[in-house]
């Protein structure tokens, strides 16, 4: 460590967030909570380089090394910001040391079980008394409920990937490329933007449309077939995500079926989910439908997830979740049916709960 500066008043929202996140690090018993995930970072303190947030009951301290100190200095005005030197183990024993805490949590889910292993052999040989707690999702709890101008962030990168979806959907034809298809949605989407894609574009087609995770590839769309594209945009820091099952020409058998039993199940989600219900309950609404339909196999992974500064984050919809939906939580519903070697149909939307029912954000066609 060699400079710390002193930033400003808070913003009302990190007022706001640091008051929450307070009350949640007292309930654990903990006197300071480490972090590092820059999605956590960024929520908290509006810091989007490389660092780590020191939050106590009465300290906000932001690390960083020289790379960063001034761009943190711009990014968060509200926060102490430590320069820093080396890796943790080597600059984090002697401030916590300095400012008397004992009982630190760290993101069990971030941190390496060799960093962990340094920095408590670190401790340790400073003699300082410091219990390491393991934490998961203290944050990203908070996170899961938007605040309004989050939602509005997310609103439009959701009209942004329907706007880049619909202009590329006219190129899409027999003969053109998947890559050729991805090429032209990320182009609409960077030139609109200026942001990075919060993910890899996905164009499947024929077979490959069975992969949920396919990449792009040379291959040319067949007529008949299925083309799945899977893609998102970024606004302010704030994801999309939205899939589209196409058929140029006529759809093949039984692949028509397969679509109409894939958007039956989405609407029963989206008509049936509540606020209060358990997250593995709305997977079920849309998972009966498949089931009854004789594709139960064929649905292989959660009804949805949800989105905000990550693509994926709380809360997880899906069997084994459990998490609990509220208002003020957006996510994704996005069922689906693979038939390997054959192809596979997925229709995701993303949508916000609202005085306890699901409002539909994603506006793109789903004729096929």
């Amino acid at each position: 460590m060699t400079t710390k500066t002193v930033g400003g008043q808070e913003t009302n929202s990190n007022i706001l967030r640091l008051r929450k996140l307070r009350k949640l690090i007292a309930e654990k018993g903990l006197d300071v909570l480490l972090l590092s995930q820059p999605e956590n970072l960024r929520y908290l303190s509006g810091f989007t380089g490389s660092g780590w947030l020191l939050i106590s009951g009465r300290n906000a301290l932001l690390a960083t090394d020289f790379l960063y100190v001034e761009q943190a200095k711009g990014d968060s005005p509200d926060f102490e910001i430590v320069q820093i030197k080396q890796e943790l183990h080597d600059w984090l024993p002697s401030l916590l040391s300095d400012l008397g805490w004992h009982k630190l949590g760290f993101e069990a889910n971030v941190i390496s079980y060799d960093a962990y292993r340094k920095l408590d052999a670190a401790i340790k040989a400073k003699g300082i008394h410091l219990e390491l707690i393991a934490v998961t999702g203290v944050v990203e709890q908070l996170r899961s409920v938007k605040e309004l101008k989050e939602l509005e962030f997310i609103t439009g990168a959701v009209e942004l990937a329907d706007i880049a979806f619909e202009q590329a959907r006219g190129i899409i034809r027999p003969g053109i490329t998947e890559k050729e298809i991805a090429w032209e949605i990320e182009k609409i989407v960077r030139q609109k933007s200026g942001e990075g894609l919060p993910f890899e574009i996905i164009v499947a087609s024929g077979p490959d449309s069975a992969l949920p995770h396919a990449r792009p590839g040379d291959k040319r769309i067949r007529s008949g077939e299925p083309v799945l594209i899977d893609m998102g945009a970024r606004v302010n820091g704030y994801c999309s995500d939205l899939s589209r099952t196409l058929f140029p020409g006529k759809a093949q058998p039984p692949f028509q079926t397969i679509y109409d039993t894939v958007l039956k199940a989405q609407i029963a989600a989206i008509e049936g989910i509540e606020s209060g219900m358990a997250a593995s309950q709305a997977d079920q609404l849309a998972r009966t439908v498949i089931e009854q339909a004789g594709y139960g196999n064929a649905f292989g992974h959660g009804l949805g997830h949800g989105v905000g500064l990550a693509v994926h984050e709380f809360p997880r919809l899906g069997v084994t979740s459990s998490d609990s939906l509220s208002d003020g939580m957006v996510f994704t519903i996005e069922p689906g049916i693979y038939l390997a070697g054959r192809g596979g149909v997925r229709i995701e939307d993303m949508a916000v709960l609202e005085e306890g029912k699901v409002r539909v954000l994603s506006r793109a066609s789903k004729d096929t």
